[in-house]
């Protein structure tokens, strides 16, 4: 292939990111971010203007063979990355209802994209897709066979990125991707933990939506089901309880912040409900990490990755105190030090475990799937890892 720049597009509700790489280096030639879509001449009109505006923007078009489309979910119909024609983009429209926030608008960037750029490969790579490797007994819910059949079971989420960060831990560790077991935490505003074993996701948090698991900016993660029975009884309206989950639960439910920095500040003036949300986010993913040590037997790595996990020192330390009898040894200083810029190791030296930093890149990620598809002797990762730029996109 002569040319190798891939397009990689993150098509939003409201916003539209794009990258452009080079893969003979892995090196981002081109990026940017276009928001408030739609929201009364804040921004551009619509999708359509926003991609046209994007696509104004690189310099060298022409040298595009490919674009990777981010999408959120691919049901049980989309286990790996997949070209897109008519006809895939018609099937995918079947998960919408499993993703409503982002499945839509990933459709039309994919649509848009395919009118704009024709005559290239259109590749969606699906946050779902990783996590197909999961066991029957982690994959499943305790219910009906008539449900399980309407495809109600754990799809997990954030996968481009625990499928990143796991493959760059192995290099950093001098292992192979196969050789590795290690635990994954994504946390951003959207929160997720992967165990990840020999390269595959064996179990993770998030499951048939990206409301299970842990505490999030305003996502409740783990919640019994019969409180949720209960308000509905009491007269809630389903979409009040779909709204209050999805926007107004996690910290902002607990404290009235949903931004970590926010939190950070109002529980430094004494607010006992932003203590207490800095607790139970904290305890909620240490409890996620023992219990997926005990799934994999072995842990050589946790990893923190995504905005939370990258920059947040504080929740970084308190995330892993009271661990030692697992083998985590936190250097204090390192961790300090630790601002997400490049990654680190945050160790002691005498931990049994490694805990490293490893900054997010979704996006090379996408554009290494294209690759490998277009490409099948070209693995996603086998490239040593270069690029330094990130982006996220929690669902």
């Amino acid at each position: 292939m002569t040319d190798t720049h891939i397009l990689v597009i993150n098509s939003g509700s409201s916003s539209l990111k794009f990258s452009v790489y080079d893969m003979r280096g892995e090196r981002e030639i081109a990026a940017g971010k276009i928001e408030h879509i739609g929201e009364d001449g804040a921004g551009p009109v619509d999708h359509r203007a926003a991609l046209a505006q994007a696509l104004a923007g690189i310099a060298d078009r022409d040298a595009i063979v490919a674009v990777g489309h981010r999408v959120v979910h691919g049901g049980e119909r989309f286990l790996a990355p997949a070209r897109m024609d008519a006809a895939a983009l018609a099937e995918l429209a079947r998960f919408d209802a499993l993703a409503p926030l982002h499945n839509p608008a990933n459709r039309l960037g994919i649509a848009l994209g395919m009118e704009l750029l024709p005559g290239r490969t259109h590749v969606a790579v699906f946050d779902t897709a990783f996590h197909h490797s999961l066991p029957p007994a982690a994959t499943h819910y305790a219910v009906p066979a008539q449900w399980r059949a309407r495809g109600v079971r754990r799809y997990g989420f954030h996968g481009t990125s625990h499928r990143y960060v796991s493959r760059e831990a192995a290099r950093m560790l001098g292992k192979t991707a196969t050789e590795t077991n290690l635990i994954s935490l994504h946390l951003g505003n959207g929160c997720s933990v992967t165990a990840v074993r020999g390269g595959l996701s064996v179990d993770t948090s998030m499951g048939m939506t990206p409301l299970e698991g842990l505490v999030m900016g305003t996502r409740p993660g783990d919640i019994d089901a019969g409180a949720l029975l209960h308000l509905l009884r009491e007269g809630m309206d389903p979409r009040e309880l779909d709204e209050a989950l999805h926007h107004h639960s996690g910290l902002r439910g607990l404290c009235g912040e949903n931004d970590m920095r926010a939190v950070h500040a109002l529980a430094a003036t004494g607010n006992a409900d932003a203590a207490l949300a800095l607790e139970m986010y904290c305890y909620r993913a240490r409890k996620y990490l023992g219990a997926y040590g005990a799934v994999l037997g072995r842990v050589d790595a946790l990893v923190f990755t995504a905005g939370i996990g990258e920059h947040d020192a504080d929740i970084r330390a308190r995330v892993l105190a009271g661990l030692e009898w697992f083998g985590v040894r936190l250097d204090a200083e390192r961790n300090r030090a630790c601002r997400g810029q490049r990654a680190m190791a945050i160790h002691a030296p005498s931990s049994r475990v490694a805990i490293l930093v490893i900054p997010t890149n979704e996006e090379l990620e996408i554009a290494r799937e294209v690759i490998a598809l277009l490409e099948p002797r070209a693995t996603p990762g086998n490239a040593p890892a270069r690029a330094t730029h990130r982006r996220r996109s929690d669902p």
